[in-house]
């Protein structure tokens, strides 16, 4: 006859009611896609070892200074963002300069979206990104801790 086992091995597993930190993430003069990935990674929890995939264990983000991200080489120019109103002739087609001037967080909101899930859950954590133009944010009152501080 085997022998009982000694000890239950269990696998932890992160509940979306966990507490939720904040960061800030000012990216002036970073790379748009080296910052999306960071930001895509800490909204979804990669960066803590509870890490779950199927639930929402990541945190809040404020991204701050989005107008000033960098691209590199010519993508000002040659990066087109398009968009059709379904309507017969309604393919709108733009460059990331045009797009910048007209929503100045487009750039970081579309980049870290095409970086989540397709799922709800994706919808979920995109609630928990904060993005604005300039250097200022209301969420003081959440003590945001700056992004560097986390370690992924």
């Amino acid at each position: 006859m085997p022998a009982a086992p000694t000890r239950l091995h269990t696998t932890f597993q992160a509940k979306a009611s966990d507490p939720h930190a904040w960061y800030v993430a000012d990216v002036a003069g970073k790379t748009l896609g080296r910052a999306a990935t960071r930001i895509a990674s800490v909204l979804r929890g990669k960066h803590r070892p509870t890490y779950t995939t199927h639930e929402d264990a990541g945190d809040f983000v404020v991204v701050i200074n989005a107008d000033k991200v960098r691209l590199t080489g010519k993508k000002w120019q040659d990066k087109k963002y398009i968009h059709h109103t379904m309507y017969p002739g309604g393919l709108v087609e733009f460059s990331a300069e045009q797009a910048v001037q007209r929503k100045p967080t487009r750039l970081i909101e579309d980049a870290v979206r095409r970086m989540l899930p397709r799922t709800a859950l994706g919808r979920a954590l995109m609630k928990k990104l904060k993005i604005y133009a300039g250097d200022t944010h209301p969420h003081a009152a959440q003590k945001p801790v700056a992004m560097e501080a986390v370690n992924a």
